[in-house]
């Protein structure tokens, strides 16, 4: 018996709610357009595990790939320049000085292994951030006061994963408290780079390591590297590279075919014991009767360029930084497109450095060092421990960026000192310099002007009013 229409759906009505019982978040599922079946799954489980290959992975990439190592070298350039430096709030401006001369003569020997200083540790703690996901270094204590040794990332034991009881646990080498604060690190000793494998990790309380890296997710532990997304990209580009080079030498043997129309040779040499002809300019060759040459012309694809410079701008999307500073390619960059694209990338560097690279790195290094020069008497200091928080408050004005046209920078600055909406004290530091020290410098440069009678940037009639 047919039932009544109020009871019946049509075919179009069930594919309306086929449709709807279907409906979700593309990204969410699997197949072709869901990026496999796979999730990410919980950050601290997925980075133990692919983590040491990764490192790996992109080390061997920036010690191979010319783009990648450019990229890198670029970046760290911009985050750290010359060296980020520190400029002290003391309310003195006397102690000021004191505090930043300390420092300074502190940082010139803080490099345990007398390689560089604190500056140029700076820049290689970046590098290892960038490339390997993570940076590791520790104080160091010695007869000569206090020194930083920069490791390697993985004498922090990856493999020590394990419950503490009472809330207390290590994963992947870091011991946490019951509180989740950071408590120690399981560190294998040496220096030979795990030539000789790694020795039995030895546990180092926290205030002693200095670990740095940029969190992608709350709570995780260990470091990324930035290459992590464009790992494989990088790999594909350069065996197109590769098989390009390749195709455009095989295009370049330029060279002549003989077939035997015939064939009624017997495997001897088709020109019949003649010399074998050659391919000169001005030549002429002759043939026997029923040969005939043809000539090979390997083609290239037309859309090359444009994909290479695709991938290009792919791999620099990856890593975070504009494409020119991949590739070194300016042909298309005009003074716009280069602001353009400069402004969020130093907008993101800007970020790392005081979001990651302040609180991680420089200002525990200027407390420790503070702290030291002050209970050593080296900064006489008697308040220290009642002032605390005076003498350990520090800003780290980053360096100022190079600019594509300097005199309108200037004249930015001096726009913004005018109105108010900038201290001489930051400008001056944005440069490397202590604004105590430079007013010093100017004074005494004008005393000794004042004395010699020289004047340098005035008209003669207005140095004479």
């Amino acid at each position: 018996m047919r039932l009544p229409r109020i009871f019946s759906r049509s075919a179009k009505q069930d594919r309306a709610a086929r449709r709807d019982a279907l409906r979700s978040f593309e990204g969410a599922a699997s197949g072709r357009r869901g990026f496999g079946a796979r999730a990410f799954g919980l950050v601290n489980s997925e980075v133990g595990a692919a983590g040491h290959t990764l490192a790996g992975k992109s080390a061997q990439l920036f010690a191979n790939n010319g783009l990648v190592a450019n990229a890198v070298g670029n970046t760290v350039g911009e985050a750290v320049a010359s060296g980020i430096r520190p400029s002290p709030r003391h309310p003195d401006a006397a102690m000021r000085a004191v505090l930043t001369a300390a420092f300074d003569r502190c940082a010139e020997s803080l490099d345990a292994d007398g390689r560089t200083d604190f500056y140029g540790q700076q820049a290689s703690i970046v590098q290892d951030v960038i490339v390997r996901g993570e940076a590791l270094a520790i104080f160091v204590e010695t007869d000569d006061g206090l020194r930083i040794r920069q490791l390697d990332v993985e004498q922090l034991d990856r493999s020590m994963t394990r419950d503490l009881g009472n809330g207390r646990q290590i994963i992947q080498g870091v011991e946490f408290d019951s509180a989740g604060r950071r408590d120690a690190y399981h560190i294998s000793p040496g220096r030979d780079g795990g030539m000789f494998g790694w020795a039995p990790a030895v546990r180092v309380p926290a205030e002693d390591v200095r670990h740095v890296f940029r969190s992608m997710f709350p709570g995780q532990v260990r470091g990324v590297p930035w290459t992590a997304s464009i790992i494989l990209g990088a790999g594909e580009l350069d065996k197109l590279t590769d098989a390009l080079l390749m195709g455009a030498s095989v295009a370049a043997m330029f060279c002549g075919i003989v077939t035997d129309e015939n064939d009624l040779g017997d495997g001897s040499d088709p020109f019949g014991g003649d010399a074998q002809p050659s391919l000169e300019p001005g030549t002429l060759i002759r043939l026997k009767g029923g040969q005939r040459v043809t000539f090979s012309s390997p083609q290239q694809s037309q859309a090359v360029s444009d994909l290479l410079k695709s991938q290009i701008r792919h791999l620099a999307a990856g890593m975070g930084v504009p494409s020119f500073m991949v590739d070194g390619d300016m042909s298309d960059a005009n003074y716009s497109s280069m602001r353009a694209s400069l402004l969020p990338f130093r907008r993101r560097i800007e970020a790392f450095q005081y979001h990651t690279l302040v609180p991680q790195l420089l200002a525990p290094v200027w407390r420790r060092v503070i702290t030291a020069e002050a209970l050593s008497g080296r900064i006489e200091a008697p308040d220290f421990e009642e002032n605390l928080d005076q003498y350990l408050a520090c800003d780290w004005i980053m360096p100022k960026p190079l600019q594509v046209d300097p005199a309108k920078d200037i004249a930015a600055d001096v726009a913004e000192l005018n109105a108010g909406l900038a201290s001489r004290r930051q400008k001056v530091a944005e440069r490397g310099w202590a604004v105590d020290d430079l007013d010093a410098e100017i004074a005494a440069d004008r005393a000794r002007e004042k004395e010699l009678g020289l004047s340098f940037g005035e008209k003669p009639e207005a140095a004479n009013a």
